[in-house]
């Protein structure tokens, strides 16, 4: 008589216990990281940044048109604004991308050894007009944080309304929105993230390939999340010093 089959427990494991162990799971995060971590922390500063300075040019000529004095001006500059801060900003980057550089051919060209032009334009692009919108509202409420009577004394001494405004008034609009200008680098920072869905190699998209890898999802994600405060607490603190100072100087 044969013997009788003897049955052991099957112990279903997660894909990542066979190809990882505990200690080659940290050493592949740190690793991966290392690796590219700065490179997505600089793609995220980078986009960032020339995404906000793209936007400042297009952005001071909607507050000028808001404060026209024409009424078919005011309403293409209101309805630009209306429009770009009133839908999210990833439904604009889909439509940006999948529809105008769709009939716009980017050529596959790598600078600074990561930086894709055909994905990083069409980013810049979106998350450009998107800034424009907001930081439009910020000059023109600088603009009108200037007092009228600047404008009267400069109209008095005989220059024209664009030579006031060019000459006596930007100016301090300007100075009274450089830490509002500051504020908003900060927040495109954030709102950078989701380039990532474009495939662009920034922090987000190097902690995605991360959790993608490794079958875990807290600790690159948290790890993102560090970074991010890494860059943007301390920031944030500069611009406060700077708005104290600002007041200070104003006071004496």
């Amino acid at each position: 008589m044969s013997d009788p089959v003897k049955t052991t427990a099957v112990v279903s494991e997660h894909p990542c216990d066979k190809a990882f162990s505990a200690t080659s799971i940290k050493n592949y995060i740190a690793a991966f990281f290392a690796q590219f971590g700065t490179q997505g922390m600089a793609y995220t500063l980078l986009l960032a940044v020339v995404s906000v300075a793209l936007a400042v040019i297009p952005a001071l000529l909607l507050a000028l048109m808001r404060l026209s004095k024409r009424k078919v001006i005011q309403c293409i500059s209101g309805a630009y604004i209306s429009v770009f801060r009133s839908t999210p900003l990833l439904v604009q980057l889909s439509i940006i991308y999948f529809g105008l550089f769709t009939a716009i051919s980017i050529p596959r060209i790598t600078i600074l050894g990561f930086v894709d032009l055909s994905r990083f334009i069409p980013g810049v692009v979106a998350l450009a007009l998107n800034s424009s919108a907001y930081v439009a509202e910020i000059f023109r409420a600088g603009i009108l944080a200037v007092d009228k009577g600047q404008t009267e004394a400069a109209r008095s001494l005989g220059l024209s309304s664009w030579q006031s405004m060019r000459l006596v008034v930007l100016p301090q609009a300007i100075k009274n929105v450089l830490p509002a200008l500051a504020n908003e680098v900060v927040t495109m920072v954030k709102e950078s993230s989701i380039c990532s869905m474009l495939g662009m190699a920034e922090l987000m998209f190097v902690s995605k390939t991360v959790a993608t890898g490794t079958y875990i999802t807290l600790a690159p994600y948290t790890i993102a999340a560090l970074i991010y405060f890494c860059i943007n607490y301390p920031a944030s603190k500069a611009i406060e010093a700077i708005e104290r100072r600002m007041r200070r100087g104003d006071k004496h």
